[in-house]
């Protein structure tokens, strides 16, 4: 019997791992200003925080989810059975950013423009993202019927007899 999985690259490769450690820092990072040191990161984009607890605590709920989120993702880099996990987490998390700022500028108008190269970021790396992921799920699903057709043909003929 053949062994089709040999052609198919692995979702541990070097690129692989380096695009979710990226994308994983990035969303660690932010998630981590945030909650440490929100007003010096939302100055950045021209938003004041001032003395409004409310806004502070709205605004770090989000950073929570996405501070998991970047753990997940940077768990795909050292552990190779959650690679493709990571990468669809990855796209989720930054595709679902990128398109609701976009959502945001047809209806509100255009944000700071750190908001906006914010969205052109996010949108660029999910989509990266999802397209690796759907690459090596392509290249896995054509693997993984090749070998059963294989698994097939030596079994063909009666299976499997018992005495």
């Amino acid at each position: 019997m053949t062994n089709n999985t040999k052609n198919v690259p692995s979702l541990n490769s070097f690129l692989t791992r380096v695009l979710l450690l990226i994308s994983g820092l990035i969303a660690v990072g932010i998630a981590s200003t945030i909650f440490f040191a929100p007003d010096a990161f939302y100055a950045n984009y021209a938003i004041d925080i001032g003395t409004d607890v409310s806004l502070a605590n709205e605004l770090k709920a989000p950073a929570g989810m996405l501070l998991v989120g970047g753990l997940l993702i940077l768990t795909g880099v050292v552990r190779k059975e959650l690679t493709a996990t990571s990468l669809g987490a990855a796209s989720l998390i930054y595709l679902s950013y990128g398109l609701s700022r976009l959502f945001s500028m047809a209806t509100d108008g255009f944000p700071n423009t750190g908001l906006v190269s914010a969205a052109i970021l996010e949108l660029t790396i999910g989509t990266i993202c999802l397209l690796v992921r759907m690459r090596h799920r392509k290249l896995y699903c054509a693997s993984r019927d090749g070998a059963q057709g294989a698994w097939n043909a030596v079994n063909a003929g009666g299976g499997v007899s018992l005495p």
